[in-house]
């Protein structure tokens, strides 16, 4: 596992506490994009090792 997915799984778990158990505002959209673009740049290292 990558440092670029545990990151994006921790922002994402972050994310879905703030969603709904906390109230942050705008740093938790910013956290989800964050972990999204760093899930999506982990799995296109990814593919691109195999192929």
């Amino acid at each position: 596992m990558g440092i670029l997915l545990a990151i994006g799984i921790i922002l994402l778990i972050l994310w879905l506490l703030g969603l709904f158990v906390f109230s942050w505002g705008a740093l938790i959209h910013i956290a989800l994009v964050v972990a999204v673009i760093l899930i999506i740049i982990w799995l296109l290292k990814a593919v691109f090792r195999r192929g």
